[in-house]
């Protein structure tokens, strides 16, 4: 690489300034900038023979066209990792941001990430406690999974996610159940953590909390809610504000996932990554492809949104051979609920499953506001039963989403014909429906329910239907868990 600066630039537009006569440039290098304006950071994410466009992370307010001085630094854009990260507090691009000084550097890595070899690559297991009954035992959460969060404008997710967090916190990660039990090695998984070749940190859970193109105050939530809650010590966060360059944010969820790697494969830590949200993100890609003159795709956004999409959501997993996971539940916002808008809807093919959250539950006062028959989660009969969860789940949870669709027929004939007018069966459904959303659906923001605790719940609700009604669970254990009739 010729060790040359580059005096005067081509051409600014919005946040990508372009310079030609380049020699040597290579994709995603990092550049310095400087001048009257000070000392400015971007990256190469265009290159036409000796032209190359960059983005400036800090924006291109005040960068003139004569006198602004270009060095190319060879090398990608590189994050600086260490143990010390957890408990702190950085921008966007991965620099801290919470005043208390430098974190201790143990390693940089190239915040692009590499793919996982598929050879390597282990089968997502273990079930992660969430604490929400809806999630736990109808789309559970596995060790290693991606499972976004489709929500709306106004809908309580930033409230969900750090629920979701704090509990994880708590976890430790023993490859047994999570509320007592045994694995198959005989170990507990309780509170008991294993011993990797990496140290001491197997079986415990740290948290990547991303925020992208939040409010302040938002931002301040997260924070406050973490330092009260205790998992501060756990939790390293990344925040880009809205007033923030908007390249910035596109960096922000590379930065989280290289910072969850290091933690995870490298100091052997269960990670769970929530990012939010994956709305801003798109819209700041969007906003850039513009910027470079590239011809739109659907609504704007530029034609290889799904490659872009899937180099983030693919960095979930777990290695063979090593220590540690990556759990990634990234939250998106569907503009106007719409969830066969771009994002969500290519979001939905690259993930495994969905949680989506539901308006009409949270205009009845339904906290957290889970729809549970549009959510899925397709790893999740690979992490729950006698090993992981409890024998039961299973069966429970299939009954469970039966009753909820029979509900909604029973819903849809009685504002037909009235209430009055459905049979004894269809008016049991509707004694369920609203027991099953006031009882099992709802709970405190404060009330973290163990598995056990939710799938007794699940056995009381379905005690309200006819015995003939349970067709999904073996007859035997219907009668072991309600009696007989």
């Amino acid at each position: 690489m010729l060790n040359i600066e580059y005096i005067g630039l081509s051409e600014i537009s919005g946040p990508l300034v372009i310079l030609d006569g380049v020699r040597g440039a290579g994709y995603e290098e990092l550049v310095s900038l400087s001048g009257p304006f000070g000392e400015r950071t971007g990256r190469v994410i265009a290159i036409e023979g000796d032209r190359v466009v960059i983005q400036v992370f800090e924006g291109t307010a005040g960068i003139s066209l004569t006198d602004t001085r270009t060095r190319l630094s060879g090398a990608p854009m590189m994050m600086e990792l260490g143990p010390d990260m957890l408990g702190r507090v950085f921008d966007g691009a991965g620099r801290v941001a919470d005043g208390l000084g430098e974190i201790r550097v143990e390693a940089r890595a190239d915040i692009n990430g590499s793919a996982i070899n598929p050879v390597r690559r282990e089968y997502p297991r273990d079930f992660i406690e969430t604490g929400i009954s809806a999630i736990d035992v109808c789309s559970t959460l596995i060790r290693g999974q991606k499972l976004p969060i489709f929500s709306g404008s106004g809908l309580p997710h930033n409230a969900l996610a750090v629920q979701i967090a704090r509990q994880a916190a708590k976890q430790r990660s023993g490859g047994g159940k999570a509320s007592g039990g045994k694995d198959s090695n005989g170990k507990t998984g309780n509170g008991t953590s294993t011993v990797g070749s990496d140290g001491s940190n197997a079986g415990q859970t740290a948290i990547v909390f991303a925020a992208m193109g939040v409010k302040a105050d938002v931002a301040d939530y997260f924070r406050r809610s973490f330092e009260e809650s205790g998992a501060s010590s756990r939790v390293m966060m990344l925040c880009n504000l809205a007033s923030d360059p908007i390249v910035e944010r596109i960096v922000t969820p590379r930065c989280a996932l290289t910072a969850a790697e290091y933690l995870a494969f490298t100091l052997g830590y269960d990670v769970l990554v929530i990012m939010t949200d994956m709305t801003s993100y798109a819209e700041a890609l969007r906003e850039v492809s513009s910027s470079k003159g590239e011809i739109p795709g659907r609504r704007g956004f530029p034609g290889y949104m799904y490659s872009d999409l899937a180099s983030i959501y693919e960095r979930a997993g777990r290695i063979k051979g090593r220590p540690g996971s990556v759990t990634q539940l990234p939250i998106l916002t569907m503009p106007n609920d719409d969830i066969t808008h771009p994002v969500p809807d290519l979001t939905g093919y690259i993930t495994e499953g969905q949680i989506v959250l539901d308006r009409s539950l949270e205009r009845a006062g339904i906290y957290p506001p889970v729809s549970v028959l549009a959510s899925l989660s397709r790893l999740m009969k690979d992490g729950i039963g006698e090993k992981y969860t409890r024998a039961d789940h299973a069966a429970v949870s299939g009954q469970l989403y039966a009753a909820c669709a029979k509900v909604q027929d029973a819903r849809s004939l009685a504002s037909v014909v009235g209430e009055s007018e459905l049979s004894a069966v269809d008016q049991a459904y509707l004694r369920f429906g609203e027991a099953f959303e006031r009882r099992f659906l709802s709970q405190p923001r404060a009330e973290s329910r163990t598995i056990a605790e939710s799938l007794d719940l699940a056995w009381e609700l379905l005690a309200l239907l006819p015995r003939s009604e349970l067709d999904r669970i073996d007859p035997k254990l219907v009668e072991e868990k309600l009696g007989r009739q």
